[in-house]
C-alpha cells in the first residue's frame, strides 16, 4: 500500500469515526421509537457503505422480529416511519423442540453473541439463504455480502440485531465483502444505538408507569365518586384542545404562543393531575346531590315527620268527631282536616324541592322555609314536643346557590390547596418542573378574586389559564353531575362569555375558543346530542369577531 493510499485511507476512516460520533449524538437525542430504529439502520448503511439492511428486535418469545428494511437498488423502505408494513414471518431462535436455531444467520449471531462476515451468500457453507436466494430469483437482484451485529444493553442481553447487505466500494460501485473496518464501525454503533434503544425504552416505560400511576390516583377518585371520574380526563382533554388551538392561531394577542412536544406532555400530565387532591375529600361532600344529604338525603327524615303531622292531624280531628257524636249523635265531612292535610302536603312538595337546590333560592322560599318550622311541631321519639326541623336541616334548607353550605364549599375548595402541597413535594425533573404551577391554577381567576392563592393574570402562565377555561367548561356541559343536568353549548358558552365580561377568566384564551370552535370539537366528544345546538355566536356575550387574517 503506498503512502498516497495508506493517506486516503486514513482519511476516510477519521471521517467515518467522526460520522460515528456525530450518530451516536443523535441517537441519544431522539425519542420516537420508530424513528430512533429507522436513524440506526440509515446510520449504519452510510458508514459500511452497504446498498440495503434490516434490522430485528428481540420479543418476549425469542424471536427477531423485522421492525425495518431498506434496499437502495430495489427502492425498498419497510417498517419504521415508511407506514409500510413487512409481510415477513419473524425469525424463530428455537425450533419446536427447544433447540437453538443456528443455521440462519441472524439467529446464529445472537446465540454466539458475535458478528458475523460473509463476504458471498452463495458460496458461504453451514448457513440456510434459501429465503435470500428466492428472494433474489424474484427481484432480480443479488444479495452477496453480509454483516450480522447483535445489539447488546447495559446488562448484556441482546435486544436486537442489525444485518447490512452488499458492501458498496465507494470508488467504483462494485459490491465487496465488509471490511474489518467496516465490522468494527457497524459493532461500534450497534453498541451505541443499543444503548440509545435501551434508554428510549426505559424511559417510555417510567413515562408509562408514571402515567398509569396517575391514572390509579383518578380511579381512586372515580371509585369515591363516579361524577368526578369523567371530570379528571375530559379536564386535560378539553385543555390540550384549547392550548393546541392557541398553538395554531395565527392572529391576536397570543399569535406568538408556541408549544414543543416537551410543552404538550408537561401540560398533559399536570392536567390529569389536576384535581388529585380529592382523593383526602370526603366523599358526602363531593357526592352532595341534594341540600340534605350527608351519608344519606335526610329529606326521608322530613317526610317522615310529615307523615307524623298528618296522623297528629287526622287523629285530632277523629277525637273532635267524637266528641260532637256523642253530643249531637251525628257527623259530616271535615273540611277542616282536608284543608289540613292538603297545606301540609303543599308544604311537603316544596321542601322536597328546595332541598334539590338547582336554582337560586329567592327570599320568599327562605322566608316559607323558615315558616315552615315554625308552624309546626311534632312530637320526636323520645315523646318531646320538638321544632320540625333540626337546626342544620334549616341552615341546609335555606342554602341561597346549589347543594354546600360554607363550609362543605370550603372542604370542596381545599382540594386545590392540598393537590399543590401534593404536587410541590414531588421531585420532578426539569421537563416537568411547572407541573404544580399549571395544575394548581385552574380555580384561579384573572381579576385575583379566585383560590388558593388569589393570582391576577399577569402571575399565570398561559398554560395555567388554560385548565381554568377547560375546567369551568367542562363543568357546565358535564351530564353525569348528581345535582344538575348537562347545558347545551349556546347555554354553557353564554356563561363563559359572562365569565369573560367579570374578569373570572382570559379573555384573548376565550377569544379563541370561540374563533378556533374548540367546544364543537369537544363537543363532538363528549357530549350529549341534546346539548348540541346551533350556537349564535353574535349572541354569546363578550364574543367579538377574529382579526383580518
Amino acid at each position: 500500500m503506498t503512502d498516497l493510499t495508506r493517506s486516503r485511507v486514513g482519511g476516510d476512516l477519521l471521517k467515518r469515526l467522526e460520522e460515528l460520533n456525530r450518530v451516536g449524538v443523535a441517537l441519544s437525542q431522539e425519542k420516537d421509537i420508530a424513528k430512533l430504529l429507522e436513524a440506526i439502520l440509515v446510520a449504519a448503511k452510510d458508514l459500511t457503505h452497504a446498498d440495503g439492511g434490516t434490522l430485528y428486535r428481540m420479543t418476549e418469545e425469542k424471536t427477531l422480529k423485522f421492525e425495518i428494511i431498506l434496499n437502495d437498488t430495489l427502492g425498498i423502505a419497510m417498517g419504521g416511519t415508511t407506514g409500510a408494513e413487512i409481510p415477513f414471518y419473524p425469525i424463530f431462535l428455537y425450533d419446536k423442540d427447544g433447540m437453538p436455531v443456528k443455521t440462519m444467520v441472524a439467529a446464529y449471531a445472537v446465540h454466539h453473541d458475535r458478528s458475523v462476515n460473509i463476504a458471498d451468500a452463495y458460496t458461504a457453507e453451514g448457513f440456510d439463504f434459501t429465503g435470500t436466494k428466492n428472494f433474489d430469483k424474484k427481484t432480480g437482484y443479488r444479495s452477496t455480502s453480509f454483516l450480522t451485529v447483535p445489539m447488546k444493553n447495559h446488562d448484556g442481553e441482546i435486544i436486537g440485531v442489525l444485518q447490512l447487505l452488499n458492501c458498496k466500494e465507494p470508488a467504483t460501485g462494485d459490491i465487496v465483502a465488509f471490511s474489518d473496518a467496516d465490522q468494527h464501525l457497524a459493532e461500534s454503533l450497534a453498541s451505541q444505538a443499543a444503548i440509545a434503544l435501551t434508554n428510549r425504552l426505559l424511559i417510555n416505560h417510567l413515562e408509562n408507569l408514571f402515567e398509569s400511576f396517575i391514572g390509579l390516583i383518578n380511579t381512586a377518585i372515580d371509585d369515591k365518586s363516579p361524577y368526578t371520574g369523567g371530570h379528571c380526563q375530559r379536564v386535560p382533554m378539553l385543555t390540550m384542545m384549547l392550548a393546541e388551538a392557541v398553538n395554531g392561531c395565527d392572529v391576536g394577542p397570543l399569535k406568538n404562543f408556541s408549544m414543543s412536544d416537551r410543552d404538550r406532555y408537561e401540560l398533559k400530565i399536570a392536567g390529569l393531575l389536576h384535581d388529585c387532591g380529592k382523593v383526602t375529600t370526603p366523599v358526602h361532600v363531593v357526592d352532595k346531590a341534594t341540600k340534605l344529604q350527608t351519608i344519606f338525603d335526610r329529606i326521608a327524615l322530613v317526610d317522615t315527620r310529615f307523615e307524623v303531622l298528618k296522623r297528629d292531624s287526622e287523629i285530632a280531628v277523629l277525637r273532635k268527631r267524637l266528641k260532637a257524636l256523642e253530643k249531637k249523635g251525628a257527623g259530616g265531612r271535615d273540611r277542616e282536616l282536608e284543608s289540613q292535610l292538603r297545606r301540609i302536603e303543599e308544604d311537603r312538595e316544596f321542601l322536597r324541592h328546595a332541598n334539590v337546590g338547582g336554582e337560586a333560592m329567592k327570599d320568599e322560599d327562605v322566608a316559607r322555609v323558615q315558616e315552615i318550622n315554625r308552624r309546626y311541631r311534632w312530637r320526636n321519639a323520645e315523646g318531646h314536643i320538638a321544632d320540625f326541623l333540626s337546626e342544620d336541616e334549616l341552615r341546609n334548607l335555606t342554602i341561597r346557590y346549589g347543594t354546600l353550605t360554607p363550609e362543605e364549599r370550603q372542604i370542596i375548595n381545599h382540594h386545590i390547596e392540598v393537590t399543590i402541597q401534593m404536587l410541590e413535594a414531588l421531585p420532578w425533573p426539569n421537563h416537568l418542573k411547572k407541573v404544580p404551577e399549571y395544575a394548581g391554577g385552574h380555580h384561579e381567576r384573572m381579576d385575583g378574586k379566585g383560590y388558593p392563592r388569589g393570582l391576577t393574570r399577569e402571575q399565570m402562565s398561559l398554560p395555567a389559564r388554560c385548565m381554568g377555561i377547560a375546567d369551568i367548561f367542562e363543568a357546565l356541559t358535564a351530564k353525569d353531575r348528581p345535582y344538575k343536568k348537562g347545558k347545551t353549548l349556546t347555554e354553557s358558552l353564554a356563561i363563559l362569555g359572562k365569565f369573560k365580561l367579570n374578569g373570572h377568566i382570559d379573555p384573548d384564551l376565550f377569544d379563541i375558543f370561540m374563533w378556533e370552535k374548540v367546544y364543537e370539537n369537544y363537543a363532538r366528544q363528549c357530549l350529549d346530542p341534546d346539548q348540541i345546538d346551533e350556537v349564535d355566536v353574535g349572541k354569546i356575550p363578550g364574543y367579538v369577531p377574529p382579526p383580518a387574517r
